[in-house]
Order: structure tokens, then sequence, then C-alpha cells
């Protein structure tokens, strides 16, 4: 009978016991993050014969050279960019040496895998920012609600706006990569925001404060689509999930800091403390033009753009050997070729193939029910939520939300210790689950304290668990799987704008919950609210069950094969990472 029979080589082997270790690295790489910036800042990637050099040198080949200083500033404006391998700066990981055997200041499997979580770090810092807006509103809105006068609709539209214009930056943002590369995206993103940041801080009226946000939605928009599709395109197989789970952490860490920044600016002036938030926003952003002189182009945009020879000079410094970069390398053409004789992207994505249609409805699916769940109406009127629940003053509303903050980034990192080990589909399951309880519960509760049937205190102590579980099980795995599965799932040639669509769907379902919350507590109460969103919760536990395929360790081109295979049976094999898989019949005694 037909079979599959999978031999294991020695790199596999020695993957799977890195991988088993990555989990207690994630601490020390960020301690290790903040130590060496000023070192890596100090040396630069060279695309040059001394890149091929410096590739060779990180592992030990022969022919290596130095690598030449280089770079600053002017590189943002369109000279070529030069990095370095950041662990050459990096101290010596004696343990890795000493497991894999290797002497003489060779760096195998610990060196690219650091190298390529500082770039997926630097390349998610742009989502701190819509964190940042979407947790410091919740707090301004109060104030500003004071100091301009305004009525109920334009909280709502003021709030609602960002995630309907940040569509439209997703949207623009996959062509804008496509063209310009994903580095200088970023870089756009975060200037884009600063502008809007810097309007909304000194806006004099209503008008100017919304004109101010729409900017900042564009910025915001293209952020979003950008770092996952770098960071899932840098990436091998085997980390993708943890590392393209770092824009979410980012997020929630963003949300923390507006929370804070509500807390601790609460007590200045009405006319001056929702300012004061607003422009603290502007801080994250400055450090993305630091970022665009560390972290390289994409080698996936490089190859389609035809500059080869960039494109491995970069795998060389994310890969452990030379052979495995050429590996990649050779995908990635292949997977160019096909672009460049396929049908127009656009035209494709609305007349999908069968494949292409199950990525999508799967991709499009779990960026809907991310927001159709009521998250984003949490975390913008949490203090409307726990005034509803008994909580009176400013400051304990303020001080509730901030336990909502950690309770996020907490369980976000979680979450990426978790999802290249679990695996995408097992989270998002336990993640849809937990939520809908969480979502019943607290709309009982608001219900019962409504009727008189549930005393104060008790209802406020559910009401902040249960909040705080919600954005729990939100954050350790529908949160930033999300987005993982966004960037793995969609061939190379559809990638950036089934991506933006993707984020599109995101952030125009996100628009109608924020903007319609307010009026539907009105008009049904906030329990009713909760009531409706639990529904929807218990509907997504459903799509994740019969729709959403299990994509850890597999290559972005194992992904395509597998939605190939996803119309017939369900017990197919599995293409893993790593393995070598030999096709044919296969005997009793194992030969073919």
């Amino acid at each position: 009978m037909p079979c599959v029979k999978p031999v294991f080589s020695p790199l596999s082997q020695l993957a799977v016991k890195q991988v088993a270790r990555y989990d207690y690295e994630i601490p020390r790489f960020l301690l290790l993050l903040v130590s060496h910036l000023p070192q890596i800042h100090g040396r630069r990637f060279c695309h040059s014969q001394s890149t091929l050099n410096l590739g060779r040198a990180s592992m030990g080949l022969p022919g290596a050279g130095t690598a030449a200083n280089g770079g600053g500033m002017a590189e943002l404006l369109g000279r070529k960019s030069r990095y370095v391998r950041m662990d050459d700066v990096l101290p010596p990981d004696p343990e890795v040496e000493k497991e894999e055997g290797v002497g003489g200041g060779v760096r195998v499997r610990g060196g690219a895998r650091r190298h390529v979580f500082f770039c997926s770090v630097f390349a998610s810092l742009n989502h701190v920012l819509l964190g940042y807006d979407v947790g410091v509103m919740s707090g301004c809105i109060i104030f500003i609600q004071k100091d301009l006068h305004i009525d109920q609709v334009q909280q709502e539209v003021l709030v609602g706006c960002l995630s309907f214009i940040s569509l439209l930056g997703s949207l623009a943002a996959g062509r804008t990569s496509d063209a310009i590369g994903r580095k200088r995206t970023i870089g756009l993103a975060a200037a884009i925001f600063q502008a809007g940041a810097a309007v909304m801080a000194l806006a004099p009226s209503f008008a100017a404060l919304m004109a101010g946000r729409l900017l900042a939605g564009v910025g915001i928009g293209f952020g979003l689509m950008v770092a996952p599709v770098y960071i899932s395109e840098i990436s091998p197989a085997a980390l993708r999930g943890s590392l393209a789970s770092l824009p979410e952490i980012f997020i929630s860490f963003g949300i923390l800091l507006g929370y804070v920044s509500n807390l601790a600016f609460a007590g200045l002036p009405d006319h001056v403390n929702w300012r004061v938030m607003l422009a603290a926003g502007i801080l994250p952003s400055i450090s993305v033009a630091y970022v665009l002189t560390v972290i390289p182009e994409s080698p996936r945009w490089l190859v389609i753009q035809g500059r080869t020879g960039e494109a491995r000079a970069v795998l060389l410094t994310v890969t452990d050997t030379e052979g495995e970069a050429q590996e990649r390398l050779a995908e990635i053409e292949e997977s160019a070729r096909v672009t460049s004789a396929g049908k127009a992207v656009w035209r494709e994505i609305m007349r999908p193939s069968p494949v292409i249609r199950r990525m999508l409805i799967a991709g499009l699916g779990v960026q809907f029910f991310q927001q159709a769940t009521g998250i984003d109406a949490l975390v913008y009127y949490s203090p409307t939520i726990f005034r509803d629940a008994g909580i009176a003053t400013e400051g304990h509303l303020l001080a509730a939300t901030v336990a909502v903050g950690l309770s996020k980034t907490i369980f976000i990192v979680i979450a990426i210790l978790l999802v290249d080990h679990v695996g995408r589909k097992p989270l998002l399951l336990i993640s849809t689950v937990g939520i809908t309880a969480c979502l019943a519960v607290l709309a009982a509760t608001l219900s019962l304290l409504a009727r008189g049937a549930l005393p104060g205190g008790a209802a406020v102590a559910l009401a902040i668990v249960t909040v705080c579980g919600f954005v729990a099980f939100f954050s350790v795995g529908i949160g930033p799987i999300n987005m993982v599965l966004s960037s793995e799932i969609y061939p190379l040639r559809l990638r950036a704008q089934a991506v933006g669509l993707g984020l599109a769907v995101n952030r125009l379902t996100s628009g109608a919950v924020a903007m319609s919350f307010l009026s539907i507590c009105n008009a049904a109460s906030v329990a009713g609210a909760f009531t409706a969103f639990a529904a929807v919760s218990a509907l997504s536990v459903a799509f994740v069950h019969w729709f959403v395929p299990e994509t850890s360790g597999k290559t972005l081109e194992e992904i395509e094969l597998l939605f190939g295979e996803a119309g017939g049976s369900r017990g197919v094999v599995e293409l893993g990472d790593g393995e070598h898989l030999v096709h044919g019949r296969c005997e009793p005694d194992g030969r073919r």
C-alpha cells in the first residue's frame, strides 16, 4: 500500500535538541538585547564579497575575511544598509559548543537563532505603537470628554476610526512592501505614526484630533502588516511560530504602557493630561530609526527583486551551514519562479483555486474571530465595564485596567514559549474555549448585579477575574496565533497581499465592535453585549476545529502542500521540517 517513509537527517535531530532548549533562552535573549545594543550598532552587515566571508567566518568555513565597518543614519535615505550577524558581538555560548562538539570559535545553532531572534524583536517594535494607542485611549477618552466636551457618538467614532483607517494602511502596505521592501516599509510605518501622534497631542479641537488619529491609523496599519511577513520570511520553520508571535507580545506590552501612562498622568489638569498621554506614544517609534540600521532585508523579497547574491548573504547569517542557506535559497527561487509565471496576485485572490480558497478561509476566519469576540471593546472600554461592575473612582478604574494589561502581557509570553512545542491548533482550541467561558461568566455576573442578586463586592471581584481571564486566554492562543497563521499559510506570490487582506478583515471587525459597543450597551445593557460576544466565541471554537489545520514545524513551502491535500483525506501525512520524505510503496520488510 502507498506510504511515506520519514528519514531524519543529523541536522533535523540537532534541530530537535535546540528547539527543546529554546524555551528557557528567551529571558537570556532579552537581557542580551539590552546589554549589547551599543555593540550591535557598532558593527554592520555588508552585502559585498566580505558579507560572504563574514557568513563563512561565523560558521568556521575557510576563506573567511573581515567585514568592513560603515553605515550610519545616511543609510536610511537610500544607501544599501550594512549589517553584522548579531551573534558575532555576543559572548560565546560554551554549552552550545560543548554539546554540539564544536570548537575553535565555531558558532552553530545558538548563533543563528540569536540573530533571527534579534531581527524579529526589532521588526516588531512598531506593534508597541498600536498597543500603546489602544491602552492609552481607554483613559484618554475620559479626559478628552471633559476637555473637548464630546458626546457618546463622537467617543465611539474617535475610538473606532483607528481600526477602520488602519485597514487601509494594511491593504496599502502589501503593495508598498513589495515595491520598496519589508524593511523600508517598517520605517515608513513609524514615520507616519509619529506625525499622527504629534497632531493628536497638539489638537485644539475634535476635528484636529480626528485628523491626527486617522494619520496614526494609517501608520499602524502599515506596521501591523509588514512585521509578521518579515519575520516569517527570515525565520526557520522550527522557530517561526514563536518568533511570529513577538508582534503580539509587543502589542500587549504597548497596552500595558498605555494603561500605566493613564495612571501616571491622570493627576495633571484635564486640558493637559490626555495630551501628555498621547504625546508619549511618539517615543517608541523613534527607536525604529535605529532598527533600520541593524536588521537585514527579507531574503525572499530580495530574490523577487532579482538580488539573489544579497539574499544568499542574508541567509548565511540566519542559517547554521552554507548548505542549509543554499537549500533555503533554492526553495525561495522556486517559489519566485512560480510567482513570475502565475496570474496577477489580486485576481488569484478574488478568484481562488480550491487550495488558495482553503488558505483564505482559515486565514481570514481566524482574523475575523480574533476581533469578533470583543477584545478591543474590552480593552478600550474596560473603565466602563468596571464602572458598571461597581468600581466608582477614576483612580481605582485605571488601576484595574493596569491589572488587565499585566495579565495580557504575562500570558502572551507563555504563548510564545508554547506555540512551537504544543502547536497552533491546540492553543487555538484552548484559547477559544476559555474565552467563551469567561465571557459567559462575565455576562452572568453583570446581569445578576443589575438585578440585585449579587453583592457589589463579589461582582467587582468576579468582573476583574473574568476580564483578566478573558485577556489571558486570548493572549495564550488566538491573540498571537492569528498572525502566525496569516504569515505562514500563504504562498510567496500571494503572501503580502493576503496578509494585508486578513489584517483588513481584522481591523474592520475591530472598528465595527469598538464603534458600536457603547450603543449596544445602551440598547441591551453591558451584560447583553457580552452575551453576544460569548455566542460568537462559541462559533469560533467550531471554526478552529473544522477549518484550521496544524502548521507547526512545517516550512512555508510544505504548508502549501498541506493545504493542497486538505481537501482529501484528513489522514494524509504532513511534511515536517528537517525531514526528507521518501515516497513510494513500502513492502512488509520496509523495502520500497
